[in-house]
């Protein structure tokens, strides 16, 4: 399936928004979350990480056949459900830090597709380029439609955009995240 494809049946679900070439991503209705799992002789020690990363923007646009998304790498935010509260501030500056994300060189998080196929039934398979850490890297993301929602996910390996994962001798982050994220455009 094309991208132009692609776009055009993310775009169907609502006659209205078919009739206009660019759409934008509702970003108040969107969520993304990053999951970190922990890896290590000691993992049973350690916790792992749910990060949210808000949806700053994203715009699906028929004419350039294109997709993107971007998301201020400074506004994630550790949440850590199931982790003790006391160590999230680490967590989150840990995160933000140089040694991660590095948010002071590198503060914008970006995904613009290249391709689409189909997966089955409100089902693609979306490729593209992932800038992240200030290195761009192609990916592959599971998307399924469901009710206007384009829900989906992708694994990443943080050493692919230079990240080292943090951690202690014996439990540390695990190499691979995974991203999930739940995407409504804007009516």
């Amino acid at each position: 399936m094309s991208v132009q494809l692609f776009i055009a049946a993310l775009l169907l679900f609502d006659g209205s928004v078919a009739d206009r070439q660019s759409h934008t991503i509702d970003t108040q209705r969107s969520t993304m979350r990053v999951h970190v799992y922990k890896t290590g002789a000691l993992s049973a020690l350690g916790h792992e990480h749910e990060i949210a990363a808000p949806i700053a923007s994203g715009r699906v646009d028929l004419g350039a056949q294109s997709v993107e998304l971007q998301v201020d790498a400074r506004a994630l935010k550790v949440e850590d459900p199931k982790g003790p509260d006391k160590d999230r501030p680490e967590v989150q500056k840990t995160m933000l830090g140089p040694e991660v994300l590095d948010v002071e060189r590198n503060p914008r998080i970006s995904f613009r597709s290249t391709s689409a196929e189909s997966a089955g039934s409100n089902a693609w398979k979306v490729n593209g380029n992932l800038t992240l850490h200030g290195q761009t890297r192609p990916v592959t993301v599971e998307v399924t439609e469901r009710d206007g929602h384009y829900i989906g996910h992708s694994l990443v390996k943080q050493t692919d955009f230079g990240m080292k994962p943090p951690g202690k001798p014996g439990v540390r982050a695990k190499d691979e995240v995974r991203i999930d994220f739940d995407i409504v455009l804007a009516r």
